[in-house]
């Protein structure tokens, strides 16, 4: 997501990108280094769920000036997993630390109002494996737990992928033994995160 601020001649463009890790946040920096290589600055902050970490970098503007009023700006929208880069191309006229604050804040902001979010739920990643004469009874059990086929596999043998909210796993195990007669193997994996909606 991109907007565009100009302020007294100065243009700030604000890109507000997906992330999940550092890498990736330094990625989306070096990005928007390559896109707008004409600009004199590139400020950012950035907020990832894993270990609840935060960066930001005013990139040789006065200090204060530019990290802070992005991650203020990403901070008050609740969002998580995100990076906003605001690149600067000076246009001639000064504008003090206070100007500096408003437009990179207020550039960080409308690339928030114009984001499309998504609401990320811990999920299970499952391994099934059934008979083939079990296996139409699954697909309503997988739909009441909200669950997700990912990949499916018939040989002789039916196995799916399925991702499962974090609070239905449980349950969604207790009612597939049931349903099969204890037929079935489930194994837990990992917990990721998705968008169930």
């Amino acid at each position: 997501m991109t907007s565009v601020l100009t302020e007294k001649r100065s243009e700030f463009i604000a890109r507000l990108s997906p992330v999940t890790d550092v890498s990736g946040a330094n990625l989306a920096i070096e990005s928007a280094r390559f896109a707008n290589h004409k600009a004199r600055h590139h400020c950012y902050a950035y907020v990832l769920r894993e270990n609840n970490v935060s960066r930001h970098s005013d990139d040789g503007e006065p200090s204060g000036t530019a990290g802070m009023p992005i991650l203020a700006a990403l901070q008050k929208s609740g969002l998580t997993d995100v990076i906003c880069v605001v690149s600067r191309h000076f246009g001639g006229i000064l504008l003090g630390a206070p100007g500096l604050t408003r437009a990179y804040g207020n550039a960080a902001g409308g690339a928030v109002a114009m984001a499309e979010t998504l609401t990320l739920t811990p999920a299970v990643e499952t391994r099934l494996r059934l008979a083939y004469k079990d296996y139409s009874k699954i697909p309503s059990i997988l739909a009441a737990h909200h669950a997700v086929v990912t990949e499916n596999a018939f040989s002789d043998s039916v196995e799916l992928s399925v991702l499962v909210p974090e609070s239905f796993s449980d349950k969604l195990k207790v009612c597939l033994t049931e349903a099969t007669s204890g037929q079935i193997v489930v194994e837990n994996g990992q917990t990721v995160y998705h968008n169930f909606v």
